[in-house]
Parts: C-alpha cells; sequence; structure tokens
C-alpha cells in the first residue's frame, strides 16, 4: 500500500491512499495525483483542495468502493453534482445520474398546493435633496407571501434553484428557506418608485426575482405565471377539482398534481 495523503479540502481534513486518489487516471484527481497538474499546500503542508470539503467525502468513498452512498435524507443533490462535475470521475458522473433517475421515479405521482397573500403597507423613509438637506417621505408598498407545499422534494428544489431574494445588493437561492423538504414559504415586496436602494435593505425588505431570465416579481400575477412555467416543464397540470375557479382566478390558491 502506498504512503498515507493528507488532504485538506476547503477545511476539513482527510487522510487516504495515492492509489485511491489516482484510481481513475483521467479524473481531476488523477491528474493532480500523478503530477500532470501542480498541487498546493496548506501551511500544514497538507494538499490544499478549495473546493467544498463536507461533500468530498462522498467522492473520496466512491473512489475506495465504486460506489455513491447517499444517506436517505440527503438534501444537497445539486451541490454534490457541482462537485462531482469538478472532479470529472466518469464513473462517479454515471453513478449520480443513475441516482437522480431513481429518485425521480420514487416520487412518481406528487402535488403542489400554494396559498397567497398580499396586503399593502406603508414605509417611511428620508430623501436626501441636498447634502445637508432631508426629507422625510412616505409610500404604499405591496407585500407578498406563498406558502408552498409539494409532496415532491425535487421540485421545491428546481424551484429554488430558479427563484432568487434580491437583498443588499446580493442574489440567494430561495433554497436556503426551505423549512423542510417539503414546505417554503416566501415573503418579498414589490418595488416602490423613489424608495432609496439602501431603505430595502435597512427596513429588511426582500425582493424577488427569476434566474436566468433576471425579471424581478413585482405581482402575483407574474409570480403565479412563472410557477406554472416551472411546475408544467416538470410534468404538472392544474388539479380540474380543487381549488375552486374563483379562488385560482383571483390568484388565492394554486393547486397541481402530477402522475407519472
Amino acid at each position: 500500500m502506498s504512503e498515507p495523503i493528507t488532504l485538506n479540502v476547503g477545511g476539513k481534513i482527510y487522510t487516504t491512499s495515492l492509489s485511491t486518489l489516482t484510481s481513475f487516471p483521467d479524473s481531476m484527481l488523477g491528474a493532480m495525483f500523478s503530477g500532470k497538474i501542480p498541487t498546493k499546500k496548506d501551511s500544514q503542508g497538507n494538499c490544499f483542495i478549495d473546493r467544498d470539503g463536507k461533500i468530498f467525502r462522498y467522492i473520496l468513498n466512491f473512489l475506495r468502493t465504486s460506489h455513491l452512498d447517499l444517506p436517505e435524507d440527503f438534501q444537497e443533490m445539486g451541490l454534490l453534482r457541482r462537485e462531482v462535475d469538478f472532479y470529472q470521475i466518469q464513473p462517479l458522473i454515471e453513478a449520480l445520474q443513475e441516482k437522480e433517475v431513481e429518485l425521480s421515479k420514487a416520487e412518481k405521482n406528487a402535488m403542489l398546493n400554494i396559498t397567497l397573500d398580499q396586503k399593502t403597507q406603508t414605509v417611511h423613509f428620508t430623501v436626501r435633496e441636498a447634502p445637508q438637506i432631508y426629507s422625510l417621505s412616505s409610500s404604499n408598498m405591496e407585500v407578498f407571501s406563498a406558502h408552498i407545499f409539494s409532496t415532491s422534494c425535487l421540485f421545491l428544489k428546481l424551484l429554488g434553484s430558479k427563484l432568487y431574494y434580491c437583498f443588499n445588493g446580493n442574489l440567494s437561492s430561495i433554497s436556503s428557506y426551505l423549512q423542510d423538504p417539503n414546505h417554503l414559504t416566501l415573503d418579498w415586496v414589490a418595488s416602490v418608485e423613489g424608495l432609496p436602494e439602501e431603505e430595502y435593505t435597512r427596513q429588511n425588505l426582500k425582493r424577488l426575482w427569476v434566474v436566468p431570465d433576471n425579471k424581478q416579481i413585482n405581482s402575483f400575477q407574474v409570480f403565479v405565471e412563472e410557477v406554472l412555467k416551472i411546475a408544467l416543464s416538470d410534468g404538472f397540470c392544474i388539479d380540474s377539482a380543487h381549488p375552486h375557479t374563483s379562488d385560482f382566478m383571483n390568484n388565492k390558491i394554486i393547486r397541481l398534481i402530477r402522475y407519472k
């Protein structure tokens, strides 16, 4: 057996062998540890890889066993897919694709239910008219809330890859706001004309965007259109029995079903 090699992957330490790391010579790790690509060292002399350290355990275990073993409640398939793509271990790429197909088939029939709420809120803010002159202003703002439940965990992850909060000048995926794999609550506001950008941050007001279309969602009509577009592309259809037509048309309740 070869001498142990200690790796620092994104701050997490792993110990393995050179033969394990080079078991797939055409992969990124195979190239790094066969000398084709130079490796970096941390301050302790460990080989350093600037990737996700937590996810690396599944990749390393695959190198050891040639099996992709994931816990039943694994919730980071998107992150694992990106890491697998980086390391370019072809048998692992194929194993991950098989796992995703398996998970998709396991869901089969699914239900999606969204309850919407909207209210008007008055916001007060200051406007700088000159270097030393400020005036107090106020405006009405539309505040939206969407409570989303789906029996398909994969669909909520898909939704999370399309919808993003805009806050403090940054976009962040709504995936981080999942209450559990089946429930998601979104709260956001419409843009207000004349409201300074820094006021959204100061008053903790998040806006909602569709990525990669780079479209802001300023109304429930746009929200419903975007969710329907995503859901229909994933095999859902509108439930003809529920909810009542008036509730659906008034954007109060959306219920979709999927049969596979």
